[in-house]
């Protein structure tokens, strides 16, 4: 009975966050950055509620169930692109637009804004996806009765309804409180856990050797291609730089940065040793659900119950920011910037939630076709990392990069993953080294071996404050 009211809450309370907000929306500013005004400690929860997910908490799990501690190699590539956005928070925020590709079209041209899109959108649809599919388990670990495909339908409409009634602004202040929540829930949760099991003795006593060691039971290519596609994911993260261009200042944006480093060192680190640690006594029967398993019978009721409800809690959050973000880009990268650029505000508004409603149907769609949230992860990060975050970076760290080699880049970054994918990864060799190969030699040597790229287009992303 806990478990059902615990969940009802969370339900309860993101619904009033949402209509709170809803009424504050008056045009595309409030819709899509919250009108720049988030203050850098909502943002340090909207940052990291918005990147660990069900990535982090099903994923994340489903890799430390088979591999132990070596599962660690996934977020460490979060760890490292932490350090690089470091430096550039402020610049992003100086520039304050809206979306990823308003800095491909103002770095490069409206053809690198185009793909840039169609790249998110096949990528963020996809991390949607397996958010959908994560929320379905825990609603049937706490309900058996209702099957695991219902329960992605009710996840879905849970997150089209909350996403579009407030855009970035539901979107932010949904993440304040559920960061807090789950931010707590876990830093108590993991000793707890790990006394119910009978201490780390056992826990060593149960599981094999290799769960304890650096690679485990994965070779260094194998533990690379973990950490790559995260990293070049956060790096380039669209959602990240959102929350950038939402901040009320620079300095917001950076002391967002400074505390969303220690929460995600913190959180994901204890989110792998939950997921170690459960797996000694429990075995569920899909991997990837450990966490929700060991919150269920490893945990006493309350606190089992509370960390449930924020797994629960965590999964409708990410899917908000990742719904959320590829419908910003067909709004004002597609909609406003080439089919109807004198829409009013009321109408792009409008527009603004059908195309959410449209593309929360799309993830659903997805969610089924994906066994594997792990594998979902790689495949969206890969799309992402390989086709959007070599150009992103360019646009602060490479004056030389040139328009043809943007382009090139995008592209064949996002068809090779594709390609790759859909073929079944040829030789065994993950996605990313071939993907990200040929994105970065297409960027380099394109650029190259066209003309230099005029002060004005890259000047304004190095000029200081």
């Amino acid at each position: 009975m806990i478990y059902v009211i615990v969940v009802t809450s969370v339900v309860a309370i993101l619904s009033a966050v949402t209509i709170w907000k809803a009424r504050r929306v008056r045009n595309e500013a409030d819709f899509l950055v919250a009108g720049r005004k988030l203050p850098w400690g909502v943002l340090v929860f909207t940052l990291l509620s918005s990147w660990i997910g069900a990535g982090s908490l099903f994923a994340g799990g489903e890799n430390a169930y088979r591999n132990g501690f070596a599962a660690l190699w996934q977020p460490a590539g979060g760890w490292i692109g932490l350090l690089i956005i470091w430096g550039i928070a402020g610049r992003a925020r100086r520039f304050a637009q809206f979306t990823v590709p308003d800095l491909l079209e103002a770095r490069y041209n409206a053809t690198a804004r185009v793909l840039g899109t169609i790249a998110i959108v096949i990528a963020y649809t996809t991390i949607t996806s397996y958010q959908i599919k994560a929320g379905g388990d825990i609603l049937h670990l706490i309900f058996p009765e209702l099957s695991r495909q219902n329960g992605m339908y009710l996840i879905a409409a849970f997150v089209i309804a909350f996403t579009a009634g407030a855009g970035m602004a539901s979107v932010a202040y949904l993440d304040l409180v559920i960061g807090a929540l789950v931010t707590g829930v876990v830093i108590t949760a993991f000793p707890v856990l790990l006394h119910g099991v009978g201490g780390w003795s056992e826990v060593r006593q149960a599981l094999p050797d290799n769960h304890f060691q650096a690679l485990g039971s994965i070779n260094l290519r194998q533990a690379l291609g973990f950490m790559f596609p995260t990293m070049l994911l956060l790096i380039g993260n669209q959602s990240m730089y959102q929350k950038f261009f939402s901040a009320r200042s620079e300095k917001d944006a950076k002391y967002a940065v400074a505390g969303w480093i220690v929460g995600t060192l913190v959180l994901e680190t204890l989110i792998v040793a939950i997921a170690v640690v459960g797996s000694a006594k429990f075995h569920p029967e899909n991997p990837r659900e450990i966490i929700p398993m060991s919150a269920r019978l490893g945990l006493p009721a309350v606190l089992g119950a509370l960390l449930l409800g924020g797994v629960f809690a965590k999964v409708i959050s990410t899917a908000n920011n990742y719904l959320f973000s590829p419908a910003t880009n067909i709004i004002h990268d597609i909609y406003t910037r080439f089919i109807d650029r004198r829409a009013t505000e009321r109408r792009k508004l409008v527009v603004s939630r059908l195309v959410v409603i449209l593309l929360g149907g799309y993830a659903l769609a997805q969610a089924a076709y994906f066994e594997s949230i792990l594998g979902a992860a790689l495949y969206a990060y890969t799309v992402y990392g390989a086709a959007v975050t070599p150009v992103v970076m360019a646009v602060f760290f490479w004056k030389r990069a040139t328009t043809e080699g943007a382009i090139a880049s995008i592209g064949l970054g996002t068809v090779v993953t594709v390609v790759w994918n859909v073929t079944g990864s040829p030789f065994g060799i993950d996605a990313i080294y071939p993907a990200l190969g040929v994105s970065l030699s297409s960027l380099i040597l394109v650029s190259l071996l066209t003309a230099a790229p005029p002060r004005e287009k890259w000047e304004p992303f190095f000029e200081k404050a």
